[in-house]
């Protein structure tokens, strides 16, 4: 039998039983969108968060108050004898590698200007955060660089905490409650928009030391460390640690560095991505099932045309061809109508909501077809072997 043969055979059977194919091919195409449409929504959540994560810049280390014990979880303030301090961030300051430290305090107060009030997020900071987080200054300046453990009373907004308390009003000089103490505006941060959930435009910064009296704290939160570009992270972690182990008499912190941070991320919105599209895998094996059940029945009705096949000459390899041929050429057109499916909801996902992130990458597309191509080849083995096994006599008989 010639090939062409057996490409006419194929599509004559398929074209024969336009219903039965198309609901076949409808049952793998909906299993192939699925699993294009979750992927996509799963990698553009991860290289969302990847992004937003790296917009500060990747040569940044994290300290925290408490030594990692399991899962790289921090005990916090209980799990350390000495908190972190104002003075711990001034001697990693004297570090040669280096650029800028930023002692962080984190909470939430009430913010009053004249007859308006909010209730917002305060972030006590060093004066480095600037260029520590490539933030920059929309008008005024940034906190100064006052006495670290002693500054005075100076406050920066948030772009859409100025919109709040001072609407077009220049604020620069304004005074401002928070927490029951008065400060001074000397500042308004350029719009930062949301990242990782916070806001960084309603907020309001004030110096370190002063958010630790505010919300009556003994440690920081954080220090963060920007060290020069070309340096070896393990280095400046050693430095780090030799530091703040001289001052504490232990290791009872922990060390984070950025690329660790996006390690993890990454690890975990990879899994999520695949068990998303393990979701979407369920519908493929539905429509592995449709295909078998398809090529049984076709088997049943076309007993006869099988063994007239047979008593020509075919050979069992070009029978069990035949059948295979026609469960791949279903899989691969209900893929085809899959990826289609796929990309036009998820463009339409991404019209209708913008802020939705959805990527699909070529490697998923490639990658989707060959997983339909084979679900035909191993949902048609065994029909097509019971094919090729009917015996030719026996074939002709039940016409």
């Amino acid at each position: 039998m010639l090939t062409r043969d057996l490409f006419r055979f194929t599509t004559t059977s398929l074209m024969a039983h336009r219903l039965r194919s198309f609901l076949t091919t409808l049952g793998i195409a909906v299993g192939i969108a699925a699993v294009v449409l979750l992927t996509s929504m799963g990698e553009g959540l991860r290289q969302f968060v990847l992004s937003e994560f790296t917009q500060f810049g990747t040569n940044l280390v994290a300290i925290n108050p408490g030594r990692a014990i399991t899962a790289g979880t921090s005990l916090g303030v209980f799990g350390t004898e000495r908190p972190l301090t104002i003075e711990d961030a001034q001697a990693l300051k004297r570090l040669p590698h280096v650029r800028a430290v930023v002692p962080f305090v984190q909470g939430n107060a009430e913010v009053e200007a004249g007859k308006r009030h909010r209730r917002t997020t305060i972030f006590g900071a060093g004066t480095q955060l600037p260029d520590a987080f490539r933030m920059r200054i929309a008008l005024g300046r940034f906190l100064p660089d006052d006495n670290p453990v002693a500054p005075r009373a100076f406050a920066v907004l948030g772009s859409k905490m100025r919109e709040e308390l001072f609407g077009e009003t220049n604020p620069l000089g304004q005074r401002i409650t928070i927490g029951g103490n008065r400060y001074r505006v000397i500042g308004v941060m350029e719009s930062k928009g949301t990242v990782l959930g916070f806001d960084l435009d309603d907020t309001v910064y004030i110096p370190a030391a002063r958010a630790l009296a505010l919300f009556n704290r003994e440690s920081l939160f954080e220090i963060d460390v920007l060290y020069r570009e070309g340096i070896p992270a393990k280095r400046v972690v050693e430095e780090i640690r030799r530091t703040l182990e001289a001052r504490h008499g232990r290791e009872d912190f922990t060390i984070t560095t950025q690329q660790q941070m996006l390690d993890v991320l990454g690890s975990i919105l990879g899994v999520l991505t695949t068990a998303v599209g393990a979701l979407g895998g369920i519908s493929l094996l539905v429509g592995a099932i449709g295909i078998v059940t398809i090529m049984t029945i076709a088997v049943t009705e076309r007993t006869g045309e099988i063994g007239l096949l047979r008593a020509l000459g075919a050979r069992q390899s070009q029978v069990l061809g035949l059948f295979l041929g026609e469960a791949v050429v279903i899989a691969a057109l209900g893929g085809l109508a899959g990826l289609l499916l796929g990309f036009g909801i998820a463009r339409l996902l991404q019209l209708a909501l913008p802020v939705l992130p959805v990527h699909t990458p070529l490697g998923y597309v490639a990658m989707a077809e060959l997983i339909a191509v084979s679900i035909g080849l191993l949902a048609g083995v065994l029909p097509a072997s019971r094919a090729a096994r009917l015996d030719p006599v026996e074939a002709l008989r039940s016409e």
